[in-house]
Parts: C-alpha cells; sequence; structure tokens
C-alpha cells in the first residue's frame, strides 16, 4: 500500500471510529489505539502536504487562529420561534393550522429544546464548507474553524446525502464537561465559569480553533434547509441527517394530536434533568413539509412550528431601589436594583419593571421581597410580591413625572404604555444612545468605537451628533482615557469605512422611531433614495407593504425636523450611501407593482426563493397564504390542496411557472 492509499485508509477508518464514539456512543476501538491511528496519520500528512484534505480527521485538534471573524449573510434566514407556555396555547395554534390547511389530518413532530448556541453549517457535495452563528437571523458569523474541532459535527457525510443544504442545530456543553472545565478552572486558581449555555456560546468566538478542540462540545442537528433534499417530512429528515453522519437526539416523537403532543411535554418536563444536556421546552413542528411550506411564515417566525416552554425557574430577594433609565428614543424605563440572587445559572442584580401600569399593577415598592423568574429563561422580571414579608413603614412607589437626566417633564401619550422625555435633541442620554444605536452591528458597524467610547466623546465635547463621527482626527481621539495611536487610528478608519455601508442599513441606522431593521428595508426598496423618502407624505407611506400609521407619522416628522434635515445633508457630504446601489436596482421594475404573488409547490427552472426574488424585483409583494388580496398563486408540483381549493373559492388567478415568467417577457 503507497502513502496515499494508507493516508486515505487511516482517514477512512478514523471516520468511523468518531462517529461510532462522538455521535453513536458506541466506541469499537480503545481510546489509546484511536490516539495511535491520528498520530500516525498527523505523521503521513506531514511527509506528503500534496494529499492534503481539508475533511482530514487530524485537523479536528485546531491551531487555526481568527483574528476577526467575519460576517456573512445566510442563505435562507434563520427565524426564530413562538412561544406557548399552555395547553390551550397548543390549541390554538392547532386550530390556526387547521383553519389554513383545510380538513386534512396534521401530525407534530416533537423535539427537545436544548439550550445552548445556534448554528448553521453549510455542506457541498458531503463536505462541510462552512459555519455561521444565528446572529441576527440574517447574517451571522463565520466561525467555520472553531466548528471543525468539535467531534460530532461530520467533515465528510456518508450516504445519499443532497449536493449542498444547510443544516441548523444547537451548539452544547454537556453537564459533565461542563463540571469538569469548572473542577480544572478553581484547581487553577480560576473562576469557574457560571452556566453551560453562555460558555459554548463563547466558546465559538475562541481565537485559537485549538483551545476550542480542548472544550467537550457537542453539536445537536434539528433541520435541513435547501433545495431538492430528499425528504417529505420533519421526522423523515431527522432520520436521514442521523444516516448521514449527523448526532441527532433519538427522544423526537411523531404525534397525531395536542394530547399527544402534551404528553411528550409533560414526560419531559420531569425527567428532563435526567438529560446530559441543558433543556428549556419542547419545539413542536407540523411533521409535513409540504403543509410547512402552505402554511409559510410571519415576518419573525414560522407558522409551522412553536416552541413550548417549561415553567421558569423562579427566586425571591429584595428590591433595594427604582431607579429610571432613558432609552435613546426617549422612552423611560424603571428598572428595579435588586440584592443579588443566583437565578438559571446567573447572578441578578437588575431587572426591568417595563413601565408605570406594571408597577401598579403587582403594587411594588422598595424594599418588597419580590418573585423574579428569568423570561423565556433569559431576561429577568419581577413576577410578583412576597406581601407577607413588607416592611410597615412601605409607602407606595410614586412613578417620576420628570426625566432623571435633563429634568424635563414626562409626557405619555394616550394607549401608550411608556413615558417619554420629549427634549430629544437635549437630553444627553438620548443624544448618545442615537450614536451607539447608529455605530452598532446591525447599522453601520463601526469597528474601534464602542458605547463607552461614545460616552467619552460626548463628554469631552467632541460629537453632538452621529455626523460629527466623520470629523474625528486622530490627534484629538489619542489623549482620551485607554486610547493609544493604534487604537485611535482604528477608530478613524472605521468611521470612514462605514461610508460603505448599503444605504437599507443607513436608513435603520439613523434612528427613526418604530423604524426597526425590516421596515428600513422596505422604505428603502420603496423609495430607492433618501431625497425622495424626505419629501413623501403620510398618504404615500402607509401604501407601502407594512407600514402603518404610527410608522408613517414618525418618518414624515423625523425628515420635518430642521436638526435631521441638517446632519443628513453633513452625511451626504461624508460620502454616506444614501441612494440603493447599481446591483441592488439592477432588474427591478415595476411592472409587477400593485399586485400580490402567493408562491407553492416545487418548480422546474427556479426554486422558490429565486421565483419570490423576482417578484420583489419587479415590484409585487410576496405572501405567504392565499387571501382575497392575493393576485395570483404561482403552482408547482406537489403544491398543498388547501391553497388551490382557497384560491379557486376567493377567484384567485392560477398561474404556472412559464406564465408568470411570460408576465416579465
Amino acid at each position: 500500500m503507497d502513502s496515499k492509499e494508507k493516508i486515505e485508509a487511516l482517514r477512512t477508518a478514523l471516520r468511523e471510529h468518531n462517529y461510532n464514539y462522538y455521535v453513536l456512543d458506541t466506541p469499537t476501538i480503545s481510546d489509546y489505539d484511536f490516539d495511535m491511528q491520528l498520530k500516525e496519520l498527523q505523521d503521513l500528512e506531514a511527509k506528503h502536504p500534496e494529499f492534503y484534505d481539508a475533511t482530514s480527521p487530524s485537523l479536528r485538534v485546531g491551531g487555526m487562529v481568527t483574528k476577526n471573524f467575519e460576517t456573512v449573510a445566510h442563505d435562507s434566514r434563520m427565524y426564530s420561534l413562538d412561544n406557548s407556555y399552555s395547553k390551550e396555547d397548543l390549541e390554538d395554534w392547532e386550530k390556526r393550522i387547521q383553519r389554513n390547511l383545510g380538513d386534512v389530518p396534521v401530525e407534530f413532530t416533537c423535539e427537545l429544546k436544548y439550550d445552548g448556541a445556534s448554528i448553521s453549517i453549510t455542506y457541498e457535495n458531503g463536505k462541510l464548507v462552512r459555519a455561521l452563528t444565528r446572529g441576527d437571523g440574517f447574517q451571522g458569523d463565520d466561525v467555520t474553524n472553531n466548528i471543525k474541532t468539535i467531534k460530532s459535527i461530520p467533515l465528510q457525510l456518508k450516504g445519499d446525502y443532497p449536493a449542498k443544504f444547510d443544516i441548523r442545530g444547537e451548539i452544547v456543553l454537556p453537564f459533565e464537561g461542563f463540571t469538569r472545565m469548572n473542577a480544572e478552572r478553581i484547581e487553577n486558581g480560576e473562576e469557574p465559569y457560571m452556566n453551560p449555555r453562555n460558555t459554548a456560546s463563547g466558546s465559538l468566538k475562541l481565537q485559537d480553533s485549538s483551545l476550542v478542540a480542548q472544550r467537550p462540545l457537542e453539536c445537536l442537528l434539528y433541520g435541513i434547509v435547501g433545495e431538492n433534499i430528499g425528504v417529505e417530512s420533519q421526522f423523515q429528515m431527522l432520520e436521514k441527517a442521523r444516516v448521514w453522519g449527523f448526532k441527532v437526539p433519538t427522544v423526537a416523537k411523531l404525534c397525531k394530536s395536542t394530547d399527544e403532543v402534551m404528553n411528550f411535554v409533560e414526560h419531559w418536563d420531569i425527567h428532563r434533568h435526567e438529560l446530559p444536556y441543558e433543556t428549556d421546552g419542547v419545539v413542536i413542528k407540523v411533521n409535513s413539509l409540504q403543509h410547512q411550506e402552505e402554511l409559510g411564515y410571519t415576518s419573525k417566525s414560522p407558522r409551522w412550528a412553536m416552541a413550548y416552554k417549561f415553567k421558569a425557574e423562579q427566586v425571591s430577594t429584595l428590591l433595594n431601589e427604582i431607579t429610571y433609565q432613558v432609552g435613546r428614543t426617549g422612552a423611560i424605563t424603571p428598572v428595579a436594583n435588586l440584592e443579588p440572587v443566583l437565578l438559571a445559572g446567573t447572578t441578578v442584580k437588575r431587572a426591568s419593571l417595563h413601565n408605570a401600569d406594571q408597577i401598579a399593577k403587582f403594587d411594588i415598592r422598595e424594599g418588597d421581597t419580590v418573585f423574579v423568574e428569568k423570561g423565556g429563561e433569559i431576561i429577568p422580571k419581577i413576577v410578583g410580591v412576597d406581601f407577607a414579608q413588607r416592611p410597615l413603614n412601605s409607602v407606595p412607589t410614586k412613578y417620576i413625572d420628570h426625566c432623571p437626566e435633563c429634568s424635563t417633564a414626562l409626557e405619555r401619550t394616550e394607549g401608550d404604555a411608556k413615558h417619554y422625555c420629549p427634549n430629544f435633541y437635549g437630553c444627553p442620554p438620548q443624544i448618545t444612545g442615537r450614536i451607539q444605536h447608529y455605530i452598532s452591528r446591525k447599522a453601520m458597524d463601526i469597528e474601534g468605537l464602542g458605547g463607552e467610547t461614545v460616552e467619552l466623546l460626548y463628554k469631552e465635547q467632541l460629537i453632538k451628533n452621529y455626523a460629527d463621527l466623520y470629523t474625528l482626527t486622530k490627534e484629538q481621539v489619542m489623549p482620551l482615557e485607554r486610547m493609544a495611536e493604534k487604537s485611535a487610528e482604528n477608530l478613524v478608519n472605521g468611521v470612514k469605512a462605514s461610508t460603505q455601508i448599503p444605504f437599507e442599513r443607513v436608513l435603520f441606522a439613523l434612528g427613526i422611531r418604530f423604524v426597526g431593521e425590516t421596515v428600513a428595508k422596505k422604505l428603502a426598496k420603496a423609495y430607492k433614495n433618501i431625497d425622495a423618502l424626505k419629501v413623501t407624505t403620510v398618504e404615500e407611506l402607509v401604501k407601502v407593504d407594512e407600514i402603518g400609521e404610527r410608522i408613517a407619522n414618525s418618518v414624515v416628522e423625523f425628515f420635518q425636523n430642521e436638526t435631521n434635515q441638517e446632519i443628513i445633508e453633513r452625511l451626504k457630504s461624508y460620502g454616506i450611501q444614501f441612494e440603493l446601489s447599481a446591483e441592488k436596482l439592477e432588474n427591478q421594475t415595476e411592472e409587477l407593482k400593485g399586485q400580490t404573488f402567493v408562491v407553492s409547490g416545487v418548480f422546474e427552472k427556479l426554486s422558490r426563493n429565486e421565483l419570490k426574488k423576482l417578484i420583489e424585483d419587479n415590484g409585487a409583494k410576496v405572501g405567504s397564504s392565499v387571501s382575497s388580496k392575493t393576485t395570483f398563486l404561482v403552482a408547482g408540483d406537489k403544491m398543498g390542496p388547501s391553497k388551490r381549493t382557497k384560491a379557486e373559492s376567493l377567484g384567485v388567478a392560477i398561474i404556472t411557472e412559464d406564465e408568470f415568467l411570460a408576465m416579465l417577457k
């Protein structure tokens, strides 16, 4: 056997041993024998670099260093899940599904919701090519080098896998490994990690992949995204993924009703503590992929999936003081400052009280003993007061009526839960908050500039708004605290680089009230440039998809303000992108303007995503379900019968892929 054949034989054997040990938990050789084979492979590969293979088991040890994790767009968006907390919630969800699908039997796949760090891994021709964190759902950080060190993730697949697909999962740290890591840290005189979830998430962003390789991380997979993946149901998808070499939990169950779903939930609510991983609930998915496609998505979540959250852990502690924070829009948020208490693996010192109505509802007072939960086991919230522990001299909370930062009288409009400071251009936290929003990652993503530096620049009167950032010089910045020549240079260069950020993100960065990422994209697409947007009217704005009167009024008010007009003119002079790029405008027409298309089924010439892009590029709206507002239903092979029935009953025209393409010619 020559060197190349020997290398290939060792790689094949080690992949199989790796799969048996880390995925199936049934090792077939001793650790010593595995290590000896791995060492032999490493020695041969070192002597024969011409036989390099990116999927070799020898690369599991890491050693790659990533200084900056590149942000990359997901091929398919990673949605969040709607939450439910009772059987009634699930029954209501099931009724909505049946209304959409019609009188057809619906099955559900139940899976445990593991508490870790979400990951999306791309495979092409059976090889791992890229791994991205969830990020904001639209884009994530490229952590490929670190992911390759996790031994339960295959670098090379087995069997009849699709040519290209993304697989989604959760990076978790088992309790046993977490305990072992903490024992070592304590022995070395270091602070122990607080909980497995945060430790797993932090591990993905370590710069040295060899350090990641030392951590006992695992990856539990739960979903596949791609065209022509060769499966028809969620349950079949899980089974196929196991065959291809992925670690997929075997506790998933196929259920025919919400009663069966609740039996699964109730069982695991009791037995989840016997599992080797952290779990915080159950994910219920409509089993049929065809039904999933028919149900579609809201702007945030799939309509075909629901997370049932286990009851959150609750503790009691003393509320020492209520303070008030001012947000960048002037919204006042009351904050409970608590006696530190351990809750779900982290020490909690503060909790949001939301607004005056919430304080009044629970009659929350300083000096009270309060019950604290983690909302969705993430954000601490006060859910009640232990009145038996209330001090005799307790007095009701009087909500503030003036801004704690600038002393301006607060306002509260009818129907709004929050109080606001109207001193939009003079209240310091609002000014710095807008600048911090402007530089944030989802907005202008200015490297070398953080929230604390913004506060410092404002305090030193170097900036008063985000346009002032573009006049900063290295010489001005260097004297600031914790600022050296290199960091000052990085800051100035980071500001300069932000002039390349595309228009839709600039629009989000401006901080117009109620204009989030999605709305900014809609406005950018509808108006193409800032000049058209700044002269529009409320009447015109509400004609844009998903823009209501509240958003429209806010946009018009923003552009009517003279200070904002001056800032925008300054930003223009610095080269900020205030119009859609030529690349974005390419092939865009208004040919289908005013029409709404629903796309359903499998197509021959284009994928569903390509069809949807064509629809949007030509001025029309893509709907997720057939309604009276639908103009055309583009029907492909295997389209669900309920969509066809609904379209026929509403008189919606049903067209083929070719008929749609002919419209554009």
